[in-house]
């Protein structure tokens, strides 16, 4: 489903005091089969814009097309727009509720799915959980309120995608998490992307997560679209981003570091990219050879354990 917005307004609280225009005529569009990135500080309409895509928000001005569905019409399919474009909020794990974890991910599949059979339910309710990586059998008939925080997160997510959504949004998927966690959400999306919804929206503030995980980012600011790109041409533009309240990955700050000091690199920005062509560049030879773990190893490093440097234990002391 492609993604066109033209011209996308919105006023909140209109015709009072409290009047707040949050959308200033947004031009986007987001191809099928994406993993889009939205960013922007607090206040810039991101969030608002995203609400609008299965018409939590409904449209007040401008255009908007969800793949068929238009939503300026005011026939347009509402509840069958929600079942193809999920939306996973901040926090999701607090929006649980039911009795047991099977339940809760059914909910939604029961409104969208009006007369489907208990066994046809049972059957999604198992593959989301499993999509979602947790084993049904082990969490079906628990509360959700017994399990961890990362697990919790998960079902939220299953009783998204069990309607197997064509678009799936995520509003800061990552809040809370550790980096451990963060990783295998992005993960968990890369698979979900892969097998069962053919594009996915993340709303971040977190530039590496960008970086990481995007094709492409649009960078909203004062309720419109500032840029639009993929990430190795939003982060080239440092300093249009710091103006916007905006940070930039660690490796788009190091890089800048290395053009400072007469060092051009040419990276995506992505950890993996930036750290080979650091490599290949401190070698000299534009050919870093693999160590252990996937990662580059300095010339000047491996010299050193050749000759039989001492190893290093856990905790960085020397081995007896």
């Amino acid at each position: 489903m492609r993604i066109a917005a033209k011209g996308l307004t919105y006023v909140y609280n209109p015709k009072s005091s409290f009047a707040t225009q949050a959308l200033k005529g947004v031009d986007l569009t987001i191809e099928e089969g994406e993993f889009f990135g939205i960013i922007g500080h607090t206040g810039s309409g991101k969030s608002t814009f995203v609400q609008h895509l299965n018409a939590l928000i409904r449209l007040t001005g401008g255009e908007l097309k969800v793949g068929e569905y238009d939503l300026a019409d005011k026939k347009c399919k509402v509840l069958e727009l929600r079942s193809k474009v999920g939306m996973v909020f901040q926090y999701p794990e607090y929006q649980l509720f039911a009795e047991t974890v099977k339940k809760d991910v059914a909910f939604g599949l029961k409104n969208f799915r009006k007369g489907i059979s208990a066994e046809e339910t049972e059957a999604a309710v198992r593959e989301a959980l499993s999509v979602a990586g947790l084993l049904y059998d082990e969490v079906a008939e628990r509360s959700p309120f017994e399990l961890s925080g990362g697990q919790r997160r998960r079902v939220a997510i299953a009783g998204v995608i069990v309607t197997k959504p064509e678009v799936l949004i995520l509003d800061e998927p990552a809040a809370g998490l550790d980096p451990l966690g963060k990783k295998e959400l992005m993960e968990l999306l890369h698979a979900i992307h892969g097998q069962w919804c053919k594009t996915i929206v993340i709303v971040s503030h977190d530039m590496d997560e960008i970086a990481e995980n995007c094709t492409r980012a649009a960078v909203f600011s004062e309720g419109k679209v500032a840029f639009c790109g993929t990430p190795k041409e939003l982060f080239s533009r440092g300093e249009e981003l710091a103006a916007m309240g905006l940070d930039v990955p660690v490796t788009a700050r190091c890089a800048q570091i290395l053009r400072e000091n007469g060092i051009e690199l040419d990276t995506d920005f992505t950890c993996g990219d930036f750290i080979g062509k650091v490599l290949a560049l401190y070698r000299g030879d534009g050919a870093p050879a693999p160590c252990a773990g996937g990662e580059q190893e300095p010339a000047a490093a491996r010299a050193e354990r050749e000759e039989g440097a001492p190893a290093l234990r856990e905790g960085g002391e020397d081995a007896q």
